[in-house]
């Protein structure tokens, strides 16, 4: 049993993910206890703090940052509160964990790391990818030479479904959504910088939203400067399950990872074989993020990252945004060193 005293961290932002978080925290990760809970819509906060035993229960996020029983933040805010609020808490002293994407550009990228690295806090991003045993498995492989030199990369995310295509923002499939799939990418072929980035996308689940801006179906194919060609691919309704997948195919070999599956069972009978699939997000990458959060209660302690860096986010984020501009331009995108469309 450990004899030291428990990691104490602060949530911003209470919704689907944030709650998740927070159940993490207080119920299944050694050594941690939440003690505050921040939302500025009056309730939302109570409502994920109380059945947890959480007092501390704040409308502003500065308030939670102003408390000294805070020692790291786990910000799970709308996206464009992301990068602000790691300034924030950053300035404040406390240890970050944020939600991807970090930052949606790539100057309030860059802000967020320097204000990490001024107050010298680490800087977690949470690119759950990384802590599934699988993914994680497939990541050894490669580092260890086993598939030899990448050639052909792949990086997929299906979504079960897409409740209300019109309040997708625009441009949602890349910066939040494949955005996990670029991190993978570049992880996965960790000693390589992308240069050129098409991207192809249009409206096929919901097309009477286009006009509004979704964009619910993309393929992205991806240069590397080691010669690898990658492909992302995103779309919003698989109707058989939440499907994450990748693959690494080299000189040597190849390994995959990523099973729909939600258990090894399958049943046989007069239709055929079928087998239950995984539908939420937090039931297949369960371990994943309760690990993620794991990795970053280690970091307040310890101020070192194992998990997804902002250097990391940010060039997930540069892809996204080459991407956009890829779309936008209807043309292939080149990328100069810093991760910025070049021409």
């Amino acid at each position: 049993m450990s004899t030291a005293s428990p990691v104490r961290l602060g949530l911003i932002g209470s919704g689907w993910i944030g709650a998740f978080h927070a159940e993490s925290i207080a119920r299944r990760i050694p050594d941690t206890e939440l003690v505050a809970v921040a939302d500025p819509v009056p309730g939302a906060a109570d409502r994920v703090a109380a059945p947890l035993g959480v007092a501390r229960v704040y409308l502003d996020a500065a308030d939670l940052l102003a408390d000294p029983a805070v020692e790291g933040v786990i910000i799970s805010s709308p996206a464009f509160t992301h990068a602000d609020l790691v300034v924030a808490a950053a300035e404040a002293g406390k240890a970050v964990f944020v939600e991807k994407p970090m930052a949606l550009t790539l100057e309030d990228a860059d802000r967020a790391i320097a204000a990490a690295s001024s107050a010298g806090v680490p800087l977690q991003v949470g690119f759950n990818r990384r802590f599934s045993a699988d993914f994680a498995a497939a990541h050894r492989l490669v580092r260890a030479g086993r598939v030899g030199t990448p050639q052909l990369l792949r990086s997929l995310t299906r979504d079960p479904g897409l409740a209300n295509p019109g309040g997708v923002k625009p441009w949602t499939i890349f910066l939040e959504t494949l955005i996990h799939d670029f991190d993978t990418l570049n992880w996965l072929n960790a000693d390589a910088r992308p240069v050129e980035v098409v991207a192809l996308a249009d409206a096929l689940v919901a097309p009477e939203h286009k006009a509004g801006g979704l964009l619910d179906t993309a393929v992205v194919t991806i240069r590397y400067d080691n010669g690898a060609l990658a492909i992302a691919e995103a779309n919003f309704s698989a109707s058989y399950g939440y499907d994450i997948r990748g693959e690494v195919f080299g000189a040597d070999g190849m390994v995959t990872a990523g099973d729909i599956h939600s258990t090894s069972a399958r049943y046989f009978g007069a239709e055929g074989a079928t087998a239950e699939t995984t539908r939420l997000n937090i039931d297949l990458f369960r371990q994943a993020y309760t690990e993620e959060l794991e990795a970053f209660a280690a970091a307040v302690r310890t101020g070192e990252v194992t998990g997804a860096s902002g250097e990391d986010a940010r060039a997930a984020l540069a892809l996204a945004l080459a991407s956009r501009a890829s779309i936008e331009r209807g043309a292939i995108v080149r990328l100069d060193d810093d991760g910025r469309v070049t021409s």
